[in-house]
């Protein structure tokens, strides 16, 4: 009976807050100075922005680099690991990538946004829109963090130059 008291309070409160706690947030929290703040689970290939008191302003599924491990030089194909703060909130929308497939270049291919992040010895890294949905949830990526362009959208409308994201790091 007390367990299921447990767990009923559980959902009253994500029902109340309107958004799931997740029992991570004391410990990202305490790796940023400010709300909100961004956390890029690369074993999950999921991104989760938290608001005050750990409520969940947004969580969705992300593309990451194609290599594990930390980002440690220019065209490993990997994602960086840490805690950044975004330093630029560029629309990309005109903007384009030539991938090495031999299709050339791709216009819109970083969907909208793209929110630069201080990576220390990398200027290109990000968190961006994408012309392949398709890829969210998978490996596919040179080092940025890919989202569909409505999500891309929806983080973009609530963060800020100065918004701390913590990536976290491969399991290897």
């Amino acid at each position: 009976m007390k367990k299921f008291l447990v767990i009923a309070a559980a959902l009253l409160l994500f029902c109340v807050k309107g958004g799931a706690f997740d029992g991570d947030y004391e410990r990202y929290r305490a790796m940023v100075d400010s709300v909100p703040f961004v956390v890029i689970d690369k074993p999950s290939l999921t991104l989760t922005l938290y608001g005050e008191g750990g409520e969940v302003l947004l969580k969705c599924g992300c593309a990451a680099a194609v290599n594990l491990g930390p980002k440690t030089k220019k065209g490993d194909h990997k994602t960086p690991e840490g805690v950044f703060k975004i330093n630029q909130l560029l629309n990309s929308a005109s903007l384009y990538h030539d991938f090495g497939d031999g299709k050339g270049r791709i216009y819109g291919a970083y969907g909208p946004w793209f929110l630069r992040l201080d990576v220390p010895g990398f200027i290109d890294i990000g968190i961006h829109g994408t012309h392949l949905p398709e890829s969210i949830g998978s490996r596919a990526t040179e080092g940025c963090i890919r989202l569909t362009n409505e999500n891309i959208l929806a983080l973009k409308s609530k963060v800020k130059v100065g918004t701390p994201v913590v990536i976290t790091p491969d399991v290897l």
